[in-house]
């Protein structure tokens, strides 16, 4: 119960800072691993706490709990939109997050749940934050729906959504910056296929080969 009224308040406090929806704590253990296996399984250890808050606070009429559910709501869809921001990126450097989607599917299931039971049970204030209530549901529901999708599926409908984003970004530009742009990613290219093409060799660099005898 302490370690909770603990969380309570440092959820608070990040509350009333416009944009952050992580405590110091937190921020410093997402930015300590940089696996993305271990980031999601950080993410989702958040939002359970997230969950749990508002089950508790929901359970008991109290003074001012209404502003505390629909801000402890509010980070833990940022929190669960941080899950499929992670995810998208590593599916992108092609880096395997099997371990990873397994761990956010339970999770998420779980969380779900959980949260479509404390709407049911209609809390006297519940009209105060219904709308960040439903985004937190569906918002969980849609990411459970993608943490059980085909990654093969998933890779591919992340590569189709970059190559619009780039598409549009490149129309926005004006004809200096699209040619710049090209010509990078032009030599970028022509490096990255010159680097494939070379023989590895053990040889120091200025070394040349022994002449036969």
């Amino acid at each position: 119960m302490r370690a909770l009224l603990i969380f309570t308040l440092a959820v608070t406090t990040a509350a009333a800072q416009p944009r952050d929806f992580l405590t110091a704590d937190e921020v410093d253990q997402v930015r300590l691993a940089q696996e993305p296996n271990l980031r999601l399984k950080l993410y989702l250890g958040f939002a359970k706490e997230r969950v749990a808050l508002i089950e508790q606070l929901a359970a008991k009429e109290k003074a001012g709990r209404s502003a505390l559910i629909h801000d402890t709501l509010d980070g833990y869809t940022k929190i669960i939109e941080a899950i499929d921001t992670v995810s998208d990126d590593a599916l992108r450097r092609n880096l395997d997050i099997t371990e990873g989607m397994d761990a956010v599917a339970g999770a998420e299931r779980d969380f779900a749940a959980r949260l479509r039971k404390v709407e049911e049970s209609a809390p006297a204030d519940l009209q105060r934050y219904a709308f960040v209530l439903t985004n937190a549901i569906e918002a969980t529901e849609d990411s459970l729906e993608m943490a059980q999708e085909d990654m093969k599926e998933r890779k591919a409908g992340v590569a189709k959504r970059r190559a619009e984003e780039d598409k549009e970004r490149e129309e926005l530009m004006t004809p200096t910056d699209r040619t710049a742009r090209q010509a990078a990613q032009k030599k970028k290219a022509e490096e990255e296929t010159k680097t494939k093409r070379k023989a590895p060799t053990l040889r120091r660099k200025g070394e040349v080969p022994a002449e036969k005898p």
